[in-house]
């Protein structure tokens, strides 16, 4: 079948799903659209025979020769093929050495931005993926939110949610203001690496119906899990080391991804779309920067910045602020989570010590250390607040508030009263572009009797992963956990991925989590370590022919 051709429209648990025609062609991709399993048996002769010079992490560069499978169709009845596609790299040669990538680790990089429509269809190579907006099968919406068309995570301001737009490799960015492209690294490294794409929430069909929206993106992503699970000993690779990447909205489907794992709550929506038949368990989790826990993210983010002003010096309306900030302070309550380093209970009233001192001081403290003595002197004497003494920062939660500056978005910050953020758009249904999913914004616009739609519980609890954490331990979730973003970040709160660190740690997961220092949305300062990190808790060895 090919790519992007649409048919029929269905619905499952609320959702439009636009149908794929059956047809038969001579695309070598991998999905015919059928019904059988067979439709999903990965062709292990179609692939293209690439070179390409890679520099890793510590600077030195290494020629790569490897074998790409492109535009894969994952499912056997897909919506829309555009996304609905992954793409396969095989190394079989680094240095001109030859190399055996049979049981080595399986890099999941997802380049979800904004939780728009990720497609990996026109990549001509390793890494070169994941644009995400683009027109498929359908079209994304000519009306949708101003974050749907924010770059690079920056926001409008105006409660406009996970607004970056992501390309290549996760979009993101080390110290020194370069790309970084995990899918690359890999390579070198010896991993296969699977890139796959995701519907996502402008996308819109001629019916005028959303496609994309919640709960499209982690389905699919599933779905991506269970093709290559279902493929084992087809892709090269060993299916029990699948790690997941991906950054911001990327970054919270990976979380998702590693929480949820074989969970039955999303059976129905994977059924609905000819899913291969084996487990989305995967075996690590690494996310940068996760816009999660959407519907209390809003008084997460007051929490944290409510005090801050906007970027135009103005402060938000500080009731509004006052409100939600209280209704985190219930959740976090709820949560009953202890901090890591024997921190103790996590509460409203202690979070700000906690993330000081586990955190910002050891994040600031290692980006001092890391300076010239001149350099660290200049940067103590432009930043007075710090009190740099025995090689250690420390520091005032209120001084780390105005060192950061103007808050990236309005109140509230996810739910937005105008329903002008891309949350919004996300959690969409049928022809309705947007709609309240927490009942303080709802109730704010339509009164203290209105309710919400009957199907958003569910909806929400399908793209949290603090659920599968906290109220009832997933057995099949991932054990390992890499978390990262940067102290400057402020597109949403830093207690979310604290939180998610906390939930894991405390069911005796393996937990590394660590903050950037200076730096803003979508940083990856350690890609370097990431790789090796994979390699260690794999336990891979590198083989060669």
């Amino acid at each position: 079948m090919g790519i992007g051709a649409t048919a029929g429209v269905a619905a499952v648990g609320g959702i439009a799903l636009t149908a794929q025609a059956s047809s038969e062609s001579s695309d070598t991709s991998g999905g015919s659209g059928a019904s059988s399993s067979d439709a999903l048996v990965f062709d292990t002769d179609a692939y293209t025979t690439l070179t390409t010079t890679i520099t890793d992490a510590d600077g030195a560069e290494h020629d790569v020769e490897y074998r790409f499978y492109k535009a894969i169709t994952y499912v056997s009845k897909p919506v829309d093929e555009t996304y609905q596609s992954l793409n396969v790299s095989v190394p079989v040669k680094i240095d001109g050495t030859a190399v055996d990538a049979t049981d080595a680790p399986i890099l999941f990089a997802n380049s979800v931005g904004g939780y728009m429509p990720s497609s990996v269809a026109d990549a001509t190579g390793v890494g070169g993926g994941g644009t995400t907006g683009m027109p498929g099968g359908g079209a994304a919406s000519s009306s949708a939110s101003p974050s749907a068309s924010a770059s690079s995570g920056s926001g409008s301001g105006t409660g406009s949610g996970s607004g970056e737009v992501a390309s290549g490799g996760n979009g993101m960015v080390n110290g020194q203001g370069e790309m970084v492209s995990l899918p690359k690294l890999a390579l070198a490294a010896g991993y296969v690496v699977v890139e796959p794409g995701a519907r996502g929430r402008t996308l819109k069909n001629s019916s005028g119906e959303y496609y994309g929206v919640a709960p499209a993106a982690i389905v699919d992503l599933k779905a991506a899990v269970r093709y290559v699970r279902f493929n084992k000993g087809r892709i090269p690779g060993n299916v029990d080391r699948i790690v997941s990447s991906g950054t911001s909205a990327g970054g919270a489907l990976s979380s998702l991804l590693g929480a949820s794992g074989d969970s039955p709550l999303y059976d129905k929506y994977l059924k609905a779309i000819g899913a291969a038949d084996a487990s989305d368990a995967i075996f690590a989790t690494g996310a940068w920067c996760p816009i999660t826990d959407l519907e209390h993210a809003d008084g997460a983010y007051e929490w944290n910045w409510g005090s801050n002003a906007t970027s135009s010096g103005s402060q938000v309306d500080q009731t509004v602020s006052k409100e939600l900030r209280s209704q985190f302070a219930e959740y976090q309550a709820s949560l009953r989570l202890r901090g890591l380093g024997g921190f103790g209970a996590l509460t409203a009233r202690n979070y700000d010590a906690y993330l000081v001192e586990q955190y910002m001081e050891p994040s600031a403290t290692k980006y001092l250390a890391a300076l010239s003595d001149a350099d660290r002197t200049s940067y103590l004497a432009a930043n007075t607040f710090i009190t740099w003494s025995g090689g250690k920062a420390a520091f005032s939660w209120a001084d780390f508030l105005t060192h950061v500056g103007a808050r990236k978005k309005s109140t509230p910050a996810f739910d937005a009263f105008d329903l002008s953020a891309g949350e919004n758009n996300l959690f969409g249904k049928g022809t309705t572009q947007a709609r309240h999913f927490t009942l303080y914004s709802l109730r704010h616009e339509s009164g203290s009797s209105a309710r919400l739609d009957s199907d958003l519980p569910e909806t929400l609890r399908l793209m949290n992963p603090m659920p599968f954490l906290v109220e009832k331990a997933n057995p099949k979730r991932t054990k390992h956990w890499w978390i990262r973003l940067g102290t400057k970040d402020s597109d949403t709160s830093h207690t979310v991925s604290a939180n998610l660190a906390a939930a894991a740690n405390g069911l005796g997961d393996e937990v590394s989590h660590l903050y950037y220092w200076d730096e803003g949305h979508g940083a990856n300062s350690d890609p370097g370590d990431f790789i090796k990190w994979i390699a260690r808790i794999s336990g891979h060895k590198a083989k060669r022919k």
